[in-house]
């Protein structure tokens, strides 16, 4: 082959090499070894960037730090690889946010967990310094077994509208509906150990953080429907829960589908919809200064029922079914 023919190929192939890296669509959070981009907030570990990798090393006496980024973020799907170390327990924030009217700037939102321990819930969902556990792994021991103790482990986080998925290590996770917070910034968590000397400069490790904005759907990943899709957006079907048939009885804001008993439409008084909850008012103990029960205006027969309900102190409720009206009293 002559060179002419030799230099041509090679440059079609730095083309094609070129034209692939313009197409990729990721973004790398971390560039060299710099933290640019990046802000340190509430507690006082040490962060560093050393061969592209990020260390986060504990500090007895501090609270949680979160080495956050100063841009925020919507919709994306963030992977990385992270390596903790066995006593440590750590996490990544998404949609996160830090405002000095709550808890005096304590960040707070949505955590994807970095668990070590024998629990194993290492990529399930916890929501920092507000709500607590918002999806666990207990139900999901395929997930649990996937990380991997004193190695490098792969996180993939898609948070799309409403839903937020996480595999880890290829292996599925958690499936959460909830609708609290749209956007906010990412974090990396080095967690407090208190003031134990002897837990000094423990490690946390990230690398190869990337993020995609763009074209979502085109990249997201099947999640198979034997991890469980929860939600926490009241008065609202999963897509699972249409798959199996599930039908909502009432819609969060209005009285249809149910009328008083022995009646022919909704009670006038008696009964308040407030905050996307059905509410009885306060009667005094007195069932005649209230509107009455209420009942499906659709009859039923063989079914299974759900629901949330919440009491106050002394009030008395119940949930009738199969009910023939006039007969059921009590």
């Amino acid at each position: 082959m002559r060179n002419r023919e030799l230099k041509l190929i090679a440059i079609l192939l730095l083309f094609c090499s070129i034209n692939t890296n313009a197409q990729e669509p990721w973004t790398s959070l971390i560039r060299g070894n710099s933290l640019r981009g990046w802000k340190q907030l509430n507690g006082t570990a040490k962060y560093e960037v050393k061969d592209g990798q990020v260390i986060g090393r504990t500090v007895p006496g501090s609270p949680n730090s979160f080495l956050c980024t100063v841009k925020e973020y919507g919709d994306f799907i963030l992977e990385f690889d992270v390596w903790v170390d066995p006593s440590l327990n750590s996490g990544v924030q998404i949609r996160s946010h830090s405002m000095k009217e709550y808890q005096n700037g304590r960040v707070h939102g949505y955590q994807i967990e970095i668990d070590p321990s024998e629990r194993a819930w290492s990529a399930g969902i916890y929501d920092e310094a507000r709500r607590a556990w918002l999806y666990t792994l207990e139900e999901n021991p395929a997930a649990q077994k996937a990380f991997r103790q004193n190695q490098w482990n792969r996180y993939r986080i898609e948070a799309i509208g409403h839903s937020i998925r996480t595999w880890i290590n290829g292996v599925p996770a958690a499936n959460l509906t909830d609708d609290l917070d749209a956007s906010g910034f990412i974090a990396l968590q080095v967690h407090s150990v208190g003031n134990d000397p002897s837990k000094a400069n423990l490690e946390v490790k990230w690398r190869d953080i990337r993020i995609l904005t763009t074209d979502l759907e085109k990249h997201q990943w099947f999640m198979p429907g034997w991890v469980k899709e929860i939600s926490t957006i009241p008065n609202t079907l999963t897509r699972a829960e249409m798959r199996e048939g599930w039908q909502l009885l009432w819609d969060g804001q209005s009285t249809s589908g149910w009328r008083g008993a022995d009646q022919n439409k909704f009670p006038q008084k008696g009964w308040e919809i407030i905050n996307r909850t059905l509410t009885v008012n306060e009667s005094g103990g007195a069932e005649s200064s209230h509107g009455g029960d209420i009942i499906t205006v659709k009859k039923y027969a063989d079914f299974e029922l759900s629901l949330d309900f919440r009491l106050t102190k002394g009030a008395n409720s119940g949930i009738k079914y199969l009910v023939i009206e006039g007969l059921n009293q009590g």
